[in-house]
C-alpha cells in the first residue's frame, strides 16, 4: 500500500493570517462583548441598553464571545497540524485525517457572511436611513468605527488562512484518490 503523505505546513503569511483570524475574534471581539455582557455600557444608548440587555441581551452578548473562541480555534486548526490530524487525545479519532471538505466548507461560509455582514453594516451606517433615529438605537453609531474594520480584517485573514488549508489538503486527497483508485483495480 502507497504510504499518504501529510500535508506540507503553511507559509509564513499563511500563518500570520490564521493568527490574526484567531486574534480579531479573541481580542478583536470577545473583550468588547464580554465588557456589554457583564452591563458596562461603553459605546452605548444607555436607557435602551438596560431594556435591551434585561430582555435578554446580556445573554445573547455572552453566547456570542463563546461563539468567537470556537472562531478562535477553528481559525487557528486552520494552520496547525491538528487541523488536518485528529490530536491523541481525541477519543476514536486519534491519529486520522480530519473531513478536508467541513472544514474547507465552514471556512469558506464563515469568511464569506463575515465579508457580507460587513459590508451591510458599512451600508446600514451610512448610506441607508434604517438609523434614521438614533435615539432608539441600542449601540452608539462611533461603534461602526470599531466594528467595520475588525470584520474586514477577521473575515479577510480567515479567507486566506482557508484557502492555505484548501491548498495545503488538496494533494493529500489527490493522493487518497489515487490509492483507493489503485485499490478497486486490483481487487
Amino acid at each position: 500500500m502507497a504510504e499518504i503523505r501529510s500535508c506540507p505546513d503553511p507559509t509564513r503569511r499563511e500563518r500570520i493570517a490564521g493568527h490574526i483570524a484567531c486574534q480579531s475574534a479573541l481580542i478583536g471581539f470577545i473583550p468588547m462583548h464580554l465588557m456589554w455582557g457583564f452591563g458596562i455600557t461603553l459605546w452605548t444608548n444607555e436607557a435602551n441598553f438596560a431594556e435591551w440587555y434585561d430582555d435578554g441581551g446580556g445573554m445573547y452578548l455572552f453566547v456570542l464571545s463563546g461563539m468567537a473562541v470556537l472562531a478562535g480555534v477553528f481559525a487557528m486548526s486552520l494552520i496547525r497540524p491538528w487541523g488536518t490530524v485528529f490530536p491523541r487525545w481525541v477519543p476514536l479519532l486519534a491519529g486520522r485525517y480530519v473531513p478536508r471538505w467541513p472544514v474547507v466548507g465552514l471556512a469558506g461560509v464563515l469568511s464569506v457572511f463575515l465579508f457580507l455582514y460587513t459590508f451591510w453594516a458599512i451600508y446600514a451606517s451610512f448610506f441607508s436611513d434604517l438609523n434614521d433615529d438614533p435615539s432608539k438605537e441600542v449601540f452608539d453609531g462611533w461603534i461602526v468605527y470599531y466594528g467595520i474594520p475588525q470584520f474586514l480584517i477577521w473575515s479577510v485573514s480567515l479567507m486566506v488562512a482557508g484557502w492555505s488549508y484548501y491548498r495545503r489538503t488538496a494533494e493529500r486527497a489527490a493522493q487518497h484518490r489515487a490509492v483507493a483508485a489503485r485499490q478497486a483495480v486490483n481487487s
